[in-house]
């Protein structure tokens, strides 16, 4: 399977030991299937600096996100952008009528169809699967799925942009807008500059980057970011936080005043047209 999948076997096996807690903040009973073979064996390898627990809490973060999203009304389409293992079309509630389209390489996809079948899992809603190259022009295989740029759109990039440059996550940004009808919105996570600085981060991002996976973009003004491309942040919060993992997250969460601190933002948004 291609490297990036392995961030997808990775994320599944954080999911499954969230899952495990007497605490858990949500329950995804197929993560530890969707884990194999080398999920656990990335846990271990790249343990430490709260990564855990941030993915967990990121996890929560989008997943009310997207209830959110749904039960404010007018928005029936759900597009997970490399959606890699993920199980939100079978482990969330979802209204009727309500879309999934879950887009990523086909070899992933592939995969995780052949699991997700061995499991004999059934999503709760329309899920579609779409299988593109996000390197390159994939916004026809999605109309090619069904999906309508005419109708308002819920679009979920998790654990996306840490992997493009800061033109690439522009340019993304920018195509969602393009593709979105008034009402749109979006929900991601972006790293703050200062952490792919950061002595503290630096063993962990050497060795992505020795994996062939490194963290690239992250910026410490999130709101411009998003506004200059199209968006406009409505929810701006980070682990630690209200409604953003309090009480699970290990270290202190510093004020935005404060230049230079480590920083991990979790980000809801609505299109500038909307």
């Amino acid at each position: 399977m291609h490297a990036v999948s392995y961030t997808a076997q990775w994320m599944a096996a954080a999911r499954a030991l969230e899952s495990e807690r007497d605490d858990a903040l949500y329950t995804d009973p197929l993560a530890r299937e969707l884990a194999a073979p080398k999920g656990f064996e990335l846990i271990e390898r790249y343990e430490g600096g709260g990564l855990l627990p941030f993915i967990s809490i990121r996890t929560k973060y989008l997943d009310d996100a997207i209830s959110s999203a749904l039960a404010d009304g007018g928005i029936d389409q759900v597009v997970l952008i490399a959606a890699g293992m993920d199980t939100r079309a079978f482990r969330l509630d979802w209204p009727e009528d309500v879309t999934v389209y879950e887009a990523d390489h086909g070899p992933l996809i592939e995969e995780k169809r052949r699991r997700l079948d061995a499991l004999g899992a059934v999503p709760r809603t329309d899920r579609r699967e779409v299988p593109a190259d996000l390197t390159g022009p994939w916004m026809p295989e999605l109309h090619k799925a069904g999906f309508d740029p005419s109708r308002p759109t819920l679009w979920v990039a998790e654990a996306l942009t840490f992997f493009l440059t800061e033109e690439q996550a522009g340019e993304l940004l920018r195509l969602l807008a393009a593709e979105s009808a008034p009402g749109s919105r979006l929900a991601f996570d972006i790293l703050g500059r200062a952490l792919l600085r950061s002595p503290f981060s630096k063993p962990f991002l050497d060795q992505l980057a020795a994996d062939g996976t490194p963290w690239i973009f992250g910026t410490d003004e999130p709101e411009e970011f998003v506004r200059a491309h199209g968006w406009k942040v409505t929810d701006l919060t980070e682990p630690g936080e209200p409604g953003a993992g309090e009480g699970r997250w290990p270290y202190q969460v510093q004020p935005r005043s404060r230049r230079g601190a480590n920083r991990l933002w979790l980000i809801s948004a609505e299109s500038v047209a909307g």
